[in-house]
């Protein structure tokens, strides 16, 4: 996004938050995006895939949090401290696999095992510091914490929850404010609030959390289908797949197609006008809001006939 939004810079207050504030507030955004994507590997995204986050996503809902804890915890998820540490794990387990002793069968089970026990705690980890983020939603204390595993089969103490929170909070090195999808379509629909005043962002904020949740369901398949629009080849070649991951890891452009779809679904007559105003704030062209609003869509429409 360029930083020279088209944002007034006027005091008008747009949901507790003036103009100016909203502006500065963009382009941080859009700085954090361009870093993230500088940075990005080809193996980012492994931490998105549905097997991953929709146990994530269930555990939130389960619990009554603020959908916006979901995405968090898949951030932390995906961050490079807690990747590298399940890397590690299993890595760990790979090289005693290579000694001689350990029967290959048993090996595998026991891999399988571990995996099996630590992964899920993790990802609970995650959910429980994410619920503390927010103020005005539920937060997974510690005794609904031990409840819940325990529901559904881990036998943890109460200490053990506390030293696995700790864990986790240390390999994030207790950088918690990552900003998640819902953070940047919040930021991007207040701005379409201000400067097309007459479009009820207010009312396609739901509906876009909707679109949201749908493409984080069947976020392969949808950038599969876009990298095969973007390269016009049915069998992209690795090399091709490895330039892709900036646009997979692009959070800009995901916000900007799933507020286009959005739009689409609640007003076509105004669709294009949306579109346009979200290419101003981002310096996003529209060509790209088109393509990737359209893939999104064709999905969505093809899992609700």
């Amino acid at each position: 996004m360029a930083s020279s939004s088209h944002l007034s810079t006027s005091e008008m207050v747009i949901s507790g938050i003036t103009a100016e504030l909203l502006k500065d507030f963009l382009v941080e955004l859009s700085e954090k995006n361009k870093d993230n994507l500088k940075n990005a590997s080809k193996w980012a995204g492994a931490f998105r895939e549905r097997a991953v986050i929709e146990p994530v996503l269930l555990i939130a809902k389960n619990l009554g949090l603020n959908p916006e804890a979901g995405y968090h915890a898949i951030e932390f998820q995906q961050s490079s401290p807690i990747s590298r540490f399940m890397s590690k794990q299993i890595t760990d387990l790979l090289i005693q696999a290579q000694e001689p002793t350990n029967p290959q069968q048993n090996l595998d089970q026991a891999i399988f095992t571990s995996l099996n026990e630590k992964f899920p705690l993790v990802v609970f980890a995650c959910v429980q510091i994410a619920s503390k983020l927010s103020l005005h939603y539920n937060s997974v204390d510690l005794k609904t914490a031990v409840h819940y595993l325990q529901s559904v089969g881990h036998a943890v103490s109460k200490q053990a929850v506390l030293d696995l929170e700790l864990m986790v909070l240390k390999e994030l090195d207790f950088r918690l404010h990552i900003p998640t999808p819902v953070t940047y379509v919040d930021a991007l629909l207040e701005a379409l609030g201000y400067n097309l005043p007459a479009h009820p962002a207010d009312q396609l904020r739901h509906l876009c959390y909707d679109v949201l949740l749908c493409f984080t369901y069947r976020r392969t398949t949808i950038y599969e289908s876009l990298l095969m629009v973007t390269t016009e080849c049915p069998t992209p070649s690795e090399e091709q797949r490895e330039k892709f991951v900036k646009v997979s890891e692009d959070s800009m452009l995901l916000a900007v197609g799933v507020i286009a779809v959005g739009a689409y679904i609640h007003n076509v007559g105004n669709w294009e006008k949306v579109v346009e105003e979200l290419g101003h704030i981002t310096g996003i062209s529209r060509k790209s809001i088109f393509k990737f609003s359209h893939v999104i869509l064709m999905h969505a429409v093809a899992d609700h006939p």
